[in-house]
């Protein structure tokens, strides 16, 4: 076949040659030197035909290889000359951008069942979407937008920017940050995706001692000094004590401009301490120290009352895992020095903590196909927190605050980031209310 296309090949150069032979009639008839064109195109002719034979003859091995190589040779070339096209297209410049972004969130959605006079309903809680982008290897933006409750009008739901941060990497003992954080305390404020929490909703403590979620403006510093401990320190904007209450610091968060005016400063340690020793054992284990202390003059929109207060939150917590246990708990002391100048219902000191167990139970043999990467664990958590232990003089605790909860329930999860949950909540606190119980059932994501 090769033989075959060769001859079309020489075909093609003999025409070649005799339009070139024509051109050089005429250039040669106009020097009067036409024998001479004539000699010169019968030689070419003849080294046409002499070339034709010697193809003819390559009936050899190598001569078939011969025009084989030389046929790949020829479509490498091609291939080349495609590449060079594409890297030199618009689209290259587009692909390069789109690699740099990144793309992710997280959502769930509840339902809640009272045994009271409570209205039952579903919830669809949290939709947040992740966006980054990576400027270079050092430098990496990080955001994350909440819609909550699915709706917002008139004060109902809520649309908020939870992040909004830049990271400078440099080493991995120094780091910098800056932007919209999440402030270091506790567990849940820091990893709090649906498939990382046991129950259905995320637990009460981490709405009225630690409120969840909550993010400062602010900068500073991010790292680890050794394999097995890692640390955060940042110079973040100030919480409004006018907006504390009876039920703890939650609304004192500011959530749009927020104020300079007496800054905070937050920063955690978490402690590995077996992190090299026991990297291929079926166990693992981490301490944190957390803490915020700031001053407490601040408004939305910047400024502030002219209120003097302070804060101090010291938090530790702790994660450990064995074989098919998880275990988890948290503690968390507030003091606010000046509370009697925010409201008599603001506390000096506020207390809560927890206690968490979970038992994977999902057996090995049924993760198969679809559910190869299932998974299902019950858990039991217990959690005690008083956002009134102590209040300033001459003012009355409510014993209403002083509450304890039992939750006990069971998520499965169809990959390790779908997860389905339900879970039963009796609620109990000092005062003897009579607390309705809560059956709650859910599903969470993150991708």
């Amino acid at each position: 076949m090769l033989l075959n296309v060769n001859k079309q090949i020489i075909g093609c150069m003999i025409l070649l040659v005799l339009s070139a032979a024509g051109t050089s009639t005429a250039a040669v008839a106009d020097n009067n030197d036409l024998e001479a064109m004539r000699k010169e195109f019968n030689r070419l002719r003849k080294q046409v035909q002499e070339l034709g034979s010697e193809i003819d003859g390559l009936k050899d091995d190598k001569g078939q290889k011969e025009d084989i190589r030389s046929e790949y040779q020829d479509q490498l070339q091609e291939i080349r000359e495609d590449v060079t096209k594409l890297n030199e297209s618009p689209l290259r410049g587009l692909e390069s951008t789109l690699g740099k972004l990144k793309f992710g969130g997280y959502g769930e959605i509840h339902s809640n069942f009272t045994e009271g006079t409570e209205s039952d309903k579903v919830d669809f809680h949290r939709l947040v979407l992740y966006l980054g982008y990576d400027f270079d290897d050092w430098i990496k933006f990080h955001s994350e937008t909440e819609l909550e409750h699915a709706f917002v009008n008139d004060g109902d739901g809520e649309i908020s920017i939870e992040q909004a941060l830049v990271d400078f990497l440099f080493s991995d003992g120094f780091n910098i940050k800056a932007g919209r954080l999440l402030t270091p305390i506790g567990i849940i404020n820091k990893t709090h995706e649906p498939p990382t929490f046991n129950g259905v909703e995320r637990p009460n403590f981490s709405k009225y001692i630690i409120p969840t979620t909550w993010s400062s403006d602010g900068i500073g510093l991010f790292g680890s000094l050794n394999p097995s401990l890692n640390y955060e320190a940042y110079v973040v904007a100030g919480l409004d004590g006018d907006s504390f209450s009876s039920s703890g610091i939650r609304g004192g968060r500011i959530k749009s401009r927020q104020s300079l005016n007496e800054v905070a400063f937050t920063g955690r340690f978490d402690y590995r301490p077996f992190e090299e020793a026991l990297a291929r054992s079926d166990q693992s284990l981490r301490l944190g120290l957390s803490g915020y202390f700031g001053g407490l003059d601040n408004i939305d929109g910047g400024g502030g009352s002219g209120k003097d207060g302070e804060i101090a939150m010291t938090s530790g917590d702790f994660e450990y895992s064995i074989s098919k246990f998880d275990f988890r708990g948290v503690i968390a002391n507030t003091n606010i020095d000046g509370a009697r100048d925010f409201g008599g219902s603001v506390a000096e000191e506020m207390f809560g903590w927890y206690l968490e167990g979970a038992y994977h139970f999902w057996p090995d043999e049924w993760k198969t196909g679809k559910l190869k990467k299932s998974d299902a664990t019950v858990f039991v958590r217990y959690e005690e927190y008083d956002t009134q232990r102590e209040m300033p003089s001459g003012i009355a605790e409510d014993k209403s605050k002083d509450r304890d909860d039992l939750t006990f329930g069971v998520n499965f999860y169809l990959t390790p980031n779908f997860v389905i949950k339900a879970d039963y909540q009796i609620l109990d606190d000092a005062s003897g209310t009579d607390r309705d119980d809560l059956f709650n059932i859910g599903i969470g994501w993150t991708f």
